[in-house]
């Protein structure tokens, strides 16, 4: 059995309504990252400087060095660039993603953020990777982040960000800290929850694009009117799918010796003035979405076909494609995922199958179909699917000249093509059914082969859309 772990479906096209308070049409959530002090620096017990998210194009870590420049950088972080963004902010509910080790060296910014009001979450021990750690060194490190800032604070974090996370963030930050919500996700525009550490976790997306990080990198912002203008245009398209009915959640990232230059918390301020005059706009923090959520949209129990064992798996879909369970055996023994988690998904599995199957199996499938208001109809013997789809287009009420037309019609499609003549009946009415059975008796055997596999395909799609939903 092979499954893949990724999920690359999310919601999709079923975005649920997040039902913002007071009917918002979306939710704005501003980070600031306070790393400053807390970055790579061999005064802290590492093993070179850092080399991330600074002025310095192209830096590099200075092995068993410190760097004059880089440690500069930072501290107007901390210095000028945090007061800077808080005086911008201090209004606003925004979420703080904190770097135990900085917020321990920085007690007047941490009291600033408490009268504030902002919500102070975790950012891990240190502004550091975490890619290369054991899992039980990472673990120890998350543990030391919860008890640290829980006695800096004063209050343990109820959410958590790494930010150079590992493989194993996710699981080992579920598994120790309780959390309301990760944020170590760039994979939606809405909270979803994910089974983490034994545990149903709630994950509420961050953001790479609308922050300011990019005026740190080689192909990011190089002044404030771009930074400004792409703030503007995420807002305003997730404001429209709010309008339209599809609220959304636009993260924004800010980072203290970054956006707190001049130049780039102007822009910033009139990025948010056109989001605050706009009317349904909610500023929250990540805490009271993620409280939101969690109530309005608590975690579901629901079976997921690729966590489904071969038995369970034939069960629920091995009549779906008519008396063939064969097709259902080697489908679970593809790799499924979560993306296969949902009708298009099954079908996807199902239908690989039959359309790689030789002529023969899929022959096969054919010739387990029913004929249309036929014998087994009469009989009574039709399976439950086929007895309420031909239900459904009246195929049960055929007057006595109707049935002959039927018993005619169908006897001499299978005498001429080899199977019965097969189509969705829930696509269609007992008129167009008729229809394309006079239209298609005339093609020629290999036309209508294909068009009978179609349209066994569309049937085993509106037989799983019954079962799972659409």
């Amino acid at each position: 059995m092979q499954r893949y772990p990724r999920d690359m479906a999310g919601y999709g096209r079923n975005t649920p309504d997040p039902q913002w308070p007071n009917g918002a049409k979306i939710a704005v959530q501003i980070v600031l990252n306070y790393e400053e002090g807390g970055e790579n620096n061999i005064l802290h017990g590492d093993a070179a400087s850092e080399a991330f998210l600074s002025e310095i194009t192209g830096a590099q870590p200075w092995p068993g060095q410190r760097h004059w420049n880089m440690e500069t950088i930072y501290e107007y972080g901390s210095r000028a660039g945090f007061w800077r963004v808080h005086d911008l902010l201090r209004d606003i509910p925004i979420t703080v993603y904190g770097v135990t080790t900085a917020l321990a060296r920085a007690p007047e910014q941490l009291q600033a953020m408490k009268d504030a009001g902002w919500e102070i979450a975790s950012h891990g021990l240190k502004w550091i990777e975490h890619k290369d750690m054991s899992a039980e060194e990472e673990r120890a490190q998350i543990r030391e982040a919860i008890r640290l800032h829980t006695e800096v604070v004063g209050t343990p974090p109820r959410g958590w960000y790494t930010g150079r996370c590992s493989m194993n963030t996710i699981d080992l930050a579920a598994a120790e800290g309780d959390f309301a919500y990760i944020a170590d996700s760039y994979a939606d525009d809405l909270p979803y929850w994910v089974k983490a550490g034994g545990r149903n976790q709630l994950i509420v997306p961050y953001t790479m694009d609308c922050n300011d990080m990019r005026f740190a990198i080689q192909a990011g912002f190089t002044d404030g009117a771009q930074f400004e203008g792409y703030l503007k245009d995420s807002f305003d398209m997730l404001y429209a799918e709010g309008q339209a009915g599809a609220p959304k959640m636009l993260s924004i990232g800010l980072h203290c010796r970054l956006a707190g230059r001049p130049g780039r918390a102007l822009a910033l301020k009139r990025a948010l003035a056109h989001m605050a005059a706009q009317e349904g706009v909610w500023f929250a923090t990540r805490e009271q979405i993620a409280d939101h959520w969690a109530k309005v949209h608590p975690p579901q129990a629901v079976a997921r076909p690729s966590q489904m064992d071969a038995q369970d798996f034939v069960a629920a879909f091995g009549g779906i494609f008519e008396h063939s369970s064969w097709i259902a055996e080697a489908a679970h023994a593809q790799e499924l995922g979560p993306h296969s988690d949902s009708a298009a998904g099954v079908h996807n599995a199902l239908a690989r199958v039959f359309r790689s199957a030789d002529a023969e199996k899929r022959l096969a499938v054919l010739r387990a179909h029913p004929d249309l208001a036929g014998k087994l109809a009469s009989a009574g013997r039709l399976t439950a699917d086929s007895t309420a789809e031909q239900a459904g287009a009246g195929l049960d009420l055929l007057t006595d000249e109707e049935r002959a037309t039927f018993t005619r019609l169908n006897s001499a499609y299978t005498e001429k093509h080899g199977f019965p003549f097969i189509i969705a009946v829930k696509d269609n009415t007992k008129a167009s059914i008729l229809e394309a059975f006079h239209r298609r008796i005339d093609n020629d055997r290999d036309t209508e082969f294909s068009e009978a596999c179609r349209q066994v395909e569309r049937i085993a799609q509106l037989r799983l859309i019954e079962k799972l939903g659409a």
